[in-house]
């Protein structure tokens, strides 16, 4: 099939003409502006964000944002790798027509002078499937229950790894949350969520990763949301405020629940 697409490199200047850059979430929307932020601190360290058009289709209907390795913001060691952090095509209608893979060509094509591709994928929801890059050539470095770090390597050097989040997950006691504004709708979260629990009197310690480096100590490999209590991962990406009580409700009797005086 022959499809003519545009791919649109969204920088700054750019948000304007293009919202969509923050997936999913209306520009109008008061919290919309925090992903906003944090791109454009992540430009600077070599950060690019680009949505691929599809003629006839006024939506774009696929997304990726990668960055060079050393910079990120997932529990992994992947210097020298160009590091893809997040993966969307949209519509059940567009599936199969390789615009996935002319995203990840984007990526490989500004990538030839580095090791190679690295990217974090898994078999649970919101986080790109290992299939589309396997597909494409890519091989499993390492696993992590059903998360994997896969790479596609373009000359001879280390392997991207996995770093130690289990270790650092342990040592957290409490009820916590541990996230980034990497994801918007993890950023929209923890902003909404804040003032409920102040209502309710729920004490919950709230750990905001600033950094690059911060992230890739994360407590878990995703490393963009983390619910812990006393060291268990409970969650380990963007949940609902009606999950999140579902989980309380679930894991945690009101007196196992710290509470305000």
């Amino acid at each position: 099939m022959n499809l003519k697409t545009t791919i649109i490199d969204v920088t700054p200047d750019k948000f304007a003409d293009y919202p969509q850059i923050i997936c999913y979430i209306n520009p109008k929307h008061k919290f919309y502006h925090l992903k906003i932020d944090w791109l454009k601190a992540r430009y600077k360290e070599g950060l690019k964000t680009k949505l691929l058009f599809l003629e006839g289709e006024k939506k774009p209907v696929g997304f990726i944002e990668y960055v060079p390795g050393h910079y990120c913001w997932r529990a992994v060691d992947a210097k020298g790798y160009m590091f893809i952090h997040c993966l969307w095509t949209y519509g059940k209608k567009h599936q199969h027509k390789g615009l996935g893979r002319l995203l990840i060509e984007e990526v490989e094509k500004e990538a030839k002078a580095m090791l190679g591709v690295a990217v974090v994928t898994s078999d649970k929801s919101f986080m790109a499937n290992k299939d589309i890059f396997v597909k494409n050539g890519y091989t499993i470095a390492a696993e992590s229950g059903k998360d994997q770090l896969l790479y596609k390597p373009f000359k001879n050097g280390s392997v991207p790894s996995i770093n130690n989040w289990q270790d650092r997950l342990a040592k957290i006691d409490g009820l916590t949350i541990v996230y980034s504004k990497q994801c918007p709708w993890v950023a929209r979260f923890v902003e909404e969520i804040e003032p409920i629990l102040k209502k309710e009197k729920i004490v919950i310690k709230t750990i905001e990763l600033k950094t690059a480096a911060q992230a890739q100590k994360a407590p878990s490999l995703y490393g963009v949301f983390n619910l812990i209590h006393n060291g268990t991962l409970l969650v380990d990406r963007y949940i609902s405020i009606t999950r999140f009580w579902n989980i309380m409700k679930k894991e945690f009797p009101k007196k196992t629940v710290k509470r305000k005086k």
